[in-house]
């Protein structure tokens, strides 16, 4: 009975540890502390230091909880990721993930020379560990804060710490067995390096493939679409690395094909991935947090967070600028992306590679890549919205605040049935803003239900089903968007009224603005579509130096009118005078 007893209170302390790391989510978002750290810091204090006095020592099982959440996290990124988003980032990206990765670990072993008194080859392996940009971390901060970046800073961030893995994973396993004593040569370590790149990337998109032909070949019952999806990521996650490859590039790949192809039940699986995703963070930073010992993380805190300020403020922004700059990227966008360098799991998971290896002193690179991890979350992690505003690169707009009901179609994949409330002042309520080929079936006014004849036109407070295409939702989200008289359709559209089609460059000559050159062949609707990740909404507003650019009117899901609005020179143009540059 006493056996009985113990695993009763181990799935009641497992059941406590959920509800906590729920409860502090919900103080996390009041008081904007980034979640990741708040699920770090309470794996602390339940650890043996803490109130909790849990001793917990199995790097073992940490290392194999942290391989499946990873698993997960990444999938989850790939599924959000779309293609037409990606163009452009791809070279750039790949660079920060492989000759970045390195650049930044030599150049932080040298600040742990000196630091922490380490022989060379010890200080790049405790570089290695800490080199790699953190997919979990930039994943969720990212999307979890609502933050929205310009698409080719996003897109560049994710690309980034979904492939920089292979990179950090094969570094520390080389360095680690050199320092065992099993020391692969240069051309071995350069050939599996390669080799695992090569058999990520086959097998991740053979097997995204193979997993939307399933899931849109089999008829299963409600609910097993997402567990599908999910079981499969992991299968290709395991067999690309037992076959030598990165599981981890695998199975992003793996997201990204099924993310840019008809899939059945998407919704529902999207919803079961946020909510898998959110669990295995949880649990994955809980066990980093009770891995760790505080008292000894004292012991190495001053040189450690020398370690973490070099990292983030020399090595990070000086190989990012290195790596960007041949691609023309703006001093903003490089800004922040060396800014966003963020340190999470990978870089303790990674130290757990010499504790397996039971190197002498491993603890030390556990310690200290716990506390620079720490600090990346607590600065970086915290200041993210504020460093996206003070670089420009964030989207002026949130994601809408919408209750969206989404039903897959059995027999088709072209469409979907979207419910939706119509609040007063939405857009919806006039069908000409609807998305190319969506349409009313039906209405529920007054507890009624009507056909789409019986109901007419939308009216306020009706729960409306509409039959659209999967990838209208998120406009249709920003449709059925209440304003209470307060949105961006009520306020001031600009004094000039301009063609979506209006070259930025003649627009910049005629009124004298001073533009970036890579504005002048652009057009104020490609603009917006690059903003906006070709969503934008009538009201949406870009800044032009002192010119303010407002969407009037949409055609065809494309900006096709906008307002000027000129805050300094407005008064001046309206009486006649010549604007000056």
């Amino acid at each position: 009975m006493e056996i009985l007893h113990a695993i009763d209170l181990r799935l009641l302390g497992g059941a406590i540890m959920v509800l906590a790391g729920i409860a502090s989510s919900l103080l996390a978002r009041r008081f904007g502390a980034p979640l990741l750290l708040v699920f770090l810091v309470l794996g602390l204090l339940l650890g043996v230091d803490g109130i909790g006095g849990i001793r917990y020592d199995d790097t073992q099982f940490t290392y194999l909880v942290g391989s499946l959440a990873l698993a997960l996290i990444l999938f989850d990124g790939g599924l959000q990721t779309r293609a037409s988003q990606v163009k452009g980032s791809v070279a750039p990206s790949l660079l920060l993930a492989t000759v970045g990765v390195v650049a930044t670990a030599t150049l932080t072993a040298v600040a742990a020379h000196y630091l922490l008194g380490l022989q060379p080859l010890r200080a790049m392996l405790l570089g290695t560990v800490v080199a790699s940009t953190d997919a979990a971390a930039v994943f969720f901060l990212l999307r979890a804060g609502g933050l929205r970046l310009e698409r080719r800073t996003g897109s560049t961030l994710e690309l980034e710490s979904g492939a920089n893995d292979p990179v950090a994973v094969f570094l520390t396993i080389a360095l680690t067995g050199w320092l065992a004593g099993n020391a692969p040569t240069v051309t071995m370590m350069v050939v599996q390096v390669v080799w695992a790149i090569v058999a990520g990337v086959s097998l991740g998109y053979a097997g995204g493939r193979a997993l939307v032909w399933a899931l849109n070949r089999f008829s299963l019952p409600s609910g097993l679409h997402p567990w599908l999806a999910m079981a499969g990521a992991v299968s290709i996650f395991a067999l690309t690395n037992y076959l030598g490859g990165s599981g981890y590039l695998a199975v992003y790949l793996a997201g990204i094909v099924i993310a840019n192809r008809p899939v059945r039940a998407r919704h529902e699986m999207m919803s079961v991935q946020d909510a898998a995703t959110w669990f295995a963070q949880l649990m994955m930073f809980l066990l980093l947090g009770l891995l760790a010992t505080p008292s000894r993380l004292l012991e190495v805190l001053w040189p450690a967070l020398g370690v973490a300020a070099f990292l983030m403020f020399v090595a990070r922004p000086v190989t990012v600028a290195a790596c960007l700059l041949p691609f023309r990227y703006r001093a903003g966008e490089i800004g922040f992306i060396a800014w966003v360098g963020l340190r999470g799991a990978v870089g303790i998971f990674l130290a757990s590679i010499p504790l397996l290896a039971r190197l002498p002193n491993a603890w030390l690179y556990f310690n200290v890549a716990f506390v620079v991890v720490l600090t990346s979350l607590l600065v970086q992690g915290w200041t993210l919205t504020r460093a996206a505003k003070l670089f420009g690169v964030a989207v002026p707009r949130s994601d809408p605040d919408t209750r969206r009901v989404q039903l897959d179609l059995p027999g088709t994949l072209d469409y979907d049935l979207l419910g939706y409330r119509v609040p007063v002042g939405s857009k919806a309520l006039d069908a000409k803003t609807w998305p190319l080929n969506t349409r009313l079936m039906m209405a529920v006014r007054d507890g009624k239900v009507l056909t789409a004849e019986e109901a007419g036109a939308l009216k306020p407070e009706d729960y409306a089903y509409m039959l659209a295409p999967p990838n209208s939702a998120r406009r249709l989200d920003w449709l059925f968007v209440g304003h209470d008289g307060k949105g961006p359709e009520q306020g001031n559209f600009g004094s000039f009224v301009l063609p979506g089609n209006v070259a930025l460059g003649e627009l910049a000559q005629f009124y004298g603005l001073q533009l970036p050159k890579r504005y002048a062949e652009q057009t104020a609707a490609q603009l917006f579509d690059e903003r906006f990740d070709e969503q934008p909404q009538i009201g949406d507003r870009l800044g032009l130096g002192p010119a303010t650019l407002i969407v009037r009117a949409m055609k065809d899901e494309r900006v096709a009118q906008v307002g000027l609005e000129l805050v300094s020179l407005g008064e001046r143009l309206i009486s006649g005078g010549k604007p000056q540059n």
